[in-house]
């Protein structure tokens, strides 16, 4: 069976800061409206300065909900060893091997890899079973969040990759709430989202609108939208590792 993982947000701190909310407002809200997967995600931040946000959303969430890193190993080693419910880290095609992360992190630990095409599909096939936890599909649109991002997948091309490997996937890049029925029948595990609720005017309304496009609820989508097959409007209002709180990136991947 397939694992439910639902709505996965993807913090982006200027989007955040667009209202005046923040990324702890921000993650608090989504976490109350029904998230239960957070990925904390500064490219531009020093290794101190993540790892104080990292440990701030870990704080606030709880057991609430699972979080993990985005790229940096080193800062979700730190936060784990100085006691912070972090779950593990979430790795890029460049970024440190997967091998050297769950060796690092150890069995229990949840490591995510991007994962966008054969040859990379491929790659986590030859690895020793459990290496890897679960794969960020994407992009599936275009997306504002990474101007170099690779050749957008669309929805068929998330559904050939989500059949082709017993990884739960996770699809990203440019998300809007329509996309997800049709996601969630290509079988994918779950749908990351960037700027359609870090940029929200009301993020935990938004957040409930994209759990409700999960959950196949059509009536508490009203009022929160977005344009099909583009970044979703900033405007408009399994792995049982991850199962704790109920999980890799929403846009930029």
């Amino acid at each position: 069976m397939t694992a439910d993982l639902g709505v996965y947000l993807v913090t982006d701190g200027a989007l955040c800061d667009r209202h005046g909310v923040g990324v702890l407002g921000v993650v608090r809200a989504a976490v109350q409206a029904g998230v239960r997967t957070v990925q904390v995600r500064d490219k531009t931040a020093s290794a101190r300065d993540l790892l104080a946000l990292t440990a701030a959303v870990a704080d606030a969430v709880g057991d609430r909900a699972t979080v993990v890193v985005d790229d940096r190993l080193d800062v979700a080693l730190a936060a784990r060893v100085a006691g912070h419910r972090v779950a593990g880290v979430h790795l890029g095609q460049s970024d440190l091997p997967v091998t050297a992360a769950r060796t690092l992190l150890g069995p229990d630990a949840h490591v995510g890899l991007t994962a966008n095409t054969p040859a990379h599909l491929a790659a986590v096939d030859r690895l020793p079973r459990g290496t890897v936890d679960l794969l960020g599909v994407g992009v599936v649109h275009p997306t504002s969040t990474k101007p170099d991002h690779p050749a957008p997948l669309g929805h068929a091309g998330v559904a050939r990759t989500a059949a082709a490997t017993d990884v739960p996937c996770v699809a990203i890049g440019g998300v809007g709430l329509d996309d997800v029925p049709a996601l969630r029948a290509a079988g994918v595990a779950g749908v990351a989202v960037v700027s359609g609720i870090c940029a929200a005017p009301d993020p935990g309304a938004a957040a409930a609108a994209y759990l409700a496009a999960w959950a196949g609820v059509a009536d508490l989508r009203d009022g929160v939208g977005a344009d099909h097959g583009t970044e979703p409007d900033p405007t408009a209002g399994g792995d049982p590792r991850l199962q704790a709180g109920a999980v890799p990136d929403g846009g930029r991947r």
